[in-house]
């Protein structure tokens, strides 16, 4: 911490980005949706300005506060901001628009949504969840019957074989299919495509190496009994 000190003024004035702006009498903070650089910007925008819509015209306000609505990247991206640039709401939210664009130019399209992966600690709904998300901002919308297309084509070999048979199925029915599949898993009722492969592999190679050494022990004394053949008869008319 004193290193710190060192580096930063640790003062209020120094530390807090809007020291002189204050809410109002009576005014309670709304519990906002968290954006952390992903997903859609602009349609966090739309929902801080609701949750806000109280302090509508007040725009030293709706900037100095949009803080409470960020995280993560997002937040790390605000507080390096320079704030005397920013004389209206208009001018933060456009800096913001330019510095999160990337969020809305990288549109999914059938490849990429075929293509995620569920995350080793995530759970199967919080995976459909996830893959749910991306597939609505698809443009134009794809319907039902291909969006369960897709998202059974994203799954893992031991999920894809369990699920194949919930094409035209809707969603939801989907995604509890693959919760089943994953109690499965869990309780050793379905064994997993990588693990049965490693068993089939094992047994194979064991069998490869039983033949293996069955075909040496032939190769030793089929020689001797050809040698007794030739020898025998050889002995017996011997003059």
């Amino acid at each position: 911490m004193q290193g710190m000190r060192n580096q930063i003024n640790m003062s209020y004035n120094d530390l807090c980005m809007f020291p002189d702006i204050h809410l109002f009498t009576g005014f309670k903070m709304p519990k906002f949706n968290l954006y952390d650089g992903r997903g859609d910007l602009v349609a966090h925008m739309r929902d801080y300005c609701s949750e806000m819509r109280s302090v509508s015209g007040k725009d030293e306000l709706l900037t100095a506060y949009f803080s409470e609505s960020l995280s993560v990247a997002a937040l790390e991206w605000y507080t390096h901001q320079d704030v005397s640039k920013w004389y209206a709401w208009e001018d933060m939210a456009q800096d913001f628009v330019r510095h999160f664009q990337y969020n809305i130019d990288i549109i999914p399209d059938r490849s990429s949504l075929s293509k995620m992966e569920k995350k080793p600690k995530e759970s199967f709904r919080e995976f459909g969840l996830r893959w749910r998300e991306q597939a609505a901002r698809f443009s134009p919308p794809i319907d039902e019957e291909e969006m369960i297309k897709l998202f059974i084509q994203a799954q893992g070999p031991t999920y894809f074989s369990h699920l194949i048979t919930a094409l035209g199925k809707p969603f939801n029915n989907v995604v509890k299919m693959g919760e089943m599949v994953e109690e499965g898993i869990k309780s050793g009722k379905i064994m997993r495509y990588s693990a049965l492969k490693g068993t089939i592999e094992d047994i194979q190679n064991i069998s490869l190496s039983l033949g293996g050494r069955k075909r040496n022990r032939k190769d030793v004394v089929e020689p001797r009994q050809r040698q007794d053949l030739v020898d025998v008869p050889a002995q017996r008319f011997q003059p």
